[in-house]
């Protein structure tokens, strides 16, 4: 368990007891994930949806400042609660940022109950038999110890499957093992996101692949080690539920990948056990220009909609 001194005499119960209550939330808790990790790339679209247009700022600096107001606005919500949000995912500098004075992953969770984990992947490379695999993470190991640090109880890292393709879909899953062996040396549980492309023809013949190569590379965990697993909703419903009862995956979690969040939390609900992950569909229809009023009753309304898809 990260966080604890080893040498006699120095241990530190409460954070033991913290991190136990993480781990014991994120198995068996109700409720979803909120992913507020939008990255250099996605950033600007996020921003643009939200009523910021490209013009309102002049650098990365101003627009990484401006969407930390928009998250923090999210986060300090009243409606923002551990009742329906077991756990969010954070960019690496909301990590650094603070939230009314107090660093971010120790504001969710000392204020919220809410259990933070931290994007680690640095995008996508180019796309090469049929997948986009992760680009090179360096330093990574630093950047784990920070998080550590930090407070932040496990990662999250990004690949792409854009079309069928095994011998492909193998390297994903290969290269998300991996890393997430990297994670777990350091006491933090990796979130492995293999996503498929929602818009591809063939997309039901590689979930079924991903499927099957998820639960073989479950047999190259030592004893006691879990993962998690964040997933398009796939078009065979309960395709992953084997994987939702395994004991060695902690909990398996859906992105909206594209779909409204009227589509997102239908499609969510026809699979049991699968709870959701969502960002976009998280944040859809809020305004910066909304009162606080109005943005506290509209994100409501999403949690609450988004909740009760997680709930099958």
């Amino acid at each position: 368990m990260h966080g604890v001194d080893p040498t006699p005499g120095s241990a530190q119960p409460m954070e033991v007891t913290m991190n136990q209550d993480q781990k014991d939330r994120m198995a068996t808790g109700r409720g979803f994930v909120a992913a507020l990790d939008q990255s250099g790339g996605s950033t600007p679209k996020a921003l643009r949806a939200y009523g910021i247009p490209d013009d309102a700022y002049d650098n990365d600096d101003e627009m990484f400042k401006l969407v930390h107001q928009m998250r923090t606005r999210i986060i300090t919500s009243p409606s923002f609660t551990e009742e329906h949000i077991l756990a969010a995912i954070l960019f690496e500098r909301t990590m650094d940022n603070t939230v009314d004075d107090v660093p971010t992953a120790q504001f969710l969770w000392e204020r919220k109950r809410i259990v933070p984990f931290l994007k680690v992947d640095k995008g996508l490379g180019e796309e090469a038999h049929g997948v986009k695999l992760m680009k090179p993470i360096p330093d990574l190991d630093k950047l784990l110890d920070r998080a550590v640090a930090k407070g932040i109880f496990g990662t999250k890292m990004r690949s792409v499957i854009a079309h069928h393709d095994a011998q492909g879909i193998k390297a994903i899953v290969d290269q998300q093992f991996e890393l997430g062996a990297q994670i777990l040396a350091k006491g933090l549980v990796p979130i492995l996101e293999p996503e498929a492309d929602i818009t591809a023809t063939d997309r039901e013949a590689s979930e079924q692949v991903l499927h099957d190569q998820l639960a073989s590379h479950l047999d190259d965990l030592a004893e006691g080690q879990q993962v998690m697993f964040k997933v398009s909703i796939p078009l065979k419903d309960d395709l992953y539920a084997d994987l939702i009862d395994d004991p060695r995956v902690l909990r398996v979690v859906a992105l909206s990948g594209g779909f409204s969040r009227d589509e997102a939390c239908e499609r969510l609900a026809r699979n049991h056990g699968l709870i959701a992950s969502f960002s976009r569909a998280l944040s859809e229809g809020l305004s910066v220009d909304d009162s606080p009023e109005d943005f506290d009753g509209k994100l409501e309304a999403s949690i609450n909609k988004i909740a009760a898809a997680s709930l099958t």
